[in-house]
C-alpha cells in the first residue's frame, strides 16, 4: 500500500503511477485550474474542462490522461510565490482528510515538497481549493540546468482520502525560451 510517508521519501520522480484510474473510487474529477503570480497577479495559465457531462462509455485507463507537459520559459523560474486555483467535483461519496502531495524534482533531485490538506467536501458538490506555493530559491547553475535540459524537470502529484492512494498524476516541465 502506498502511504503519505512513502512518497514523501522518494528521491526522485516516480517512472510509473502507483495506483490506477480506478483507484479514484470518490469520483474527484478536476475541471478548473489556474496559476497566477502572487506579486504581480497576473495570471500564467488558466484550464477548464470541456464541460461536465457523464458518460457512459467506460472510463479509459490511458496513462496519458495523467501526464500534463508545460512550456514555461525561463523567466518563470524568477518567481517567488504562485497561486493555483483548482477547482473539482465530488461524486456520491463525502470526502474527509483530502491530501495533496506535490514534489518537484530536477533529474534525481528533490526541488521542494509541498503538502495541502483539505478537511472535508460534501457529496456531489463542486469544490474550490487555493494553494499558495513559496518557490525556493535555487542556485544559478541549477536553473541553467533546468533551461538547458528540457522535460527533466519533473513532478508527482499524489491524492489521497484518509491516507489512501487515490490518484497520481505527473507533470514535466520546460523552462528553454518560448519562442
Amino acid at each position: 500500500e502506498i502511504t503519505p510517508e512513502y512518497v514523501v521519501q522518494l528521491t526522485e520522480a516516480t517512472s510509473n503511477f502507483l495506483c490506477p484510474l480506478s483507484a479514484n473510487t470518490y469520483g474527484i474529477e478536476f475541471v478548473y485550474f489556474k496559476v497566477r503570480d502572487l506579486e504581480s497577479g497576473m495570471v500564467l495559465f488558466e484550464v477548464q474542462s470541456e464541460g461536465e457531462t457523464a458518460s457512459t462509455e467506460p472510463a479509459i485507463d490511458d496513462d496519458q490522461v495523467r501526464t500534463v507537459k508545460y512550456h514555461l520559459g525561463p523567466d518563470f523560474l524568477k518567481l517567488r510565490a504562485l497561486g493555483s486555483t483548482i477547482e473539482f467535483t465530488v461524486g456520491s461519496k463525502e470526502v474527509r482528510n483530502f491530501r495533496m502531495i506535490e514534489r518537484h524534482y530536477f533529474r534525481n533531485t528533490l526541488l521542494k515538497n509541498f503538502d495541502f490538506t483539505l478537511d472535508f467536501c460534501i457529496p456531489n458538490t463542486r469544490n474550490s481549493w487555493e494553494v499558495i506555493y513559496e518557490i525556493p530559491e535555487l542556485p544559478e547553475d541549477l536553473l541553467q540546468q533546468m533551461i538547458d535540459n528540457p522535460w527533466e524537470t519533473r513532478s508527482d502529484s499524489f491524492y489521497f482520502v484518509q491516507d489512501q492512494l487515490i490518484m497520481h498524476n505527473k507533470a514535466e516541465y520546460n523552462y528553454s525560451p518560448l519562442i
